[in-house]
């Protein structure tokens, strides 16, 4: 579905990724884990068009999509969920929603789509017109998933679901990523929670130093001693992974 070949990059003369390299299949769940500084959210704005790739390369579905635009990454079907909130507090439900198909031609189909998503997610019908200020911290997400989800998706690219959130909403939030996998979307999903992320995965991979250090299937990476000393502090002297998928 998604791979990445050796991708070097970074903010102008600042390089953060060092040869980035994995691929995931398609209709699964992956979690991207790592220290802080490893590059895991740097490797999201690669892909979607958010950064300056020295080398390498970015594949989508085979096809190469290299230093496109975030407007030619949706159009592709890729969406992406940043860290943090990103609604218009001040805006109702069904306005946020709006906003995430503004780009599509088809506004009619836009309206479809938004009725197809409250199906999915019957919260945001139920409070349709409540400003999201005023939703939860979990429901504020699920806006988030279903405004991403307006463009059809094959690839949604997720950062950090669980800031901010209670236990009971993270899993909640969860939920919701593994009901889209069922549907086949495919999930890259950044997560600092590393053991509830990768205990609802199907992949994992480890970035240090913006490379990758491991790549394997979640319950292989949770009991894998290395993960737990990477996450205790201290470089961890492991060869770069192959490809899983």
């Amino acid at each position: 579905m998604l791979e990445l070949r050796n991708l070097h990059g970074g903010y102008g003369k600042i390089t953060i990724l060092n040869g980035v390299s994995f691929r995931i299949p398609k209709g699964t769940i992956t979690t991207i884990i790592g220290p802080n500084g490893a590059g895991k959210s740097t490797v999201f704005k690669a892909v979607f068009g958010l950064l300056d790739i020295a080398s390498g390369q970015v594949l989508l579905e085979g096809k190469d999509v290299t230093r496109q635009k975030p407007r030619q990454m949706l159009a592709h079907g890729v969406s992406y969920v940043p860290q943090g909130r990103n609604i218009v507090p001040q805006l109702s439900v069904y306005h946020n929603l709006e906003l995430g198909g503004i780009t599509a031609p088809d506004q009619a189909e836009v309206r479809r789509r938004i009725e197809a998503v409250m199906d999915q997610f019957p919260m945001l019908r139920e409070f349709r017109n409540r400003k999201a200020i005023e939703l939860s911290g979990g429901q504020q997400k699920q806006l988030e998933v279903a405004r991403a989800l307006l463009l059809d998706p094959k690839l949604i690219l997720i950062d950090e679901p669980s800031i901010g959130l209670s236990p009971n909403l993270v899993q909640e939030v969860f939920a919701t990523l593994r009901r889209l996998r069922d549907r086949g979307v495919t999930v890259l999903m950044v997560e600092q929670n590393a053991k509830a992320a990768l205990a609802m995965s199907d992949y994992g991979l480890v970035l240090e130093l913006g490379q990758t250090r491991m790549h394997d299937e979640a319950a292989k990476l949770l009991a894998d001693p290395r993960v737990g000393q990477l996450f205790l502090g201290g470089h961890v002297d492991m060869a770069p992974a192959g490809h899983a998928g």
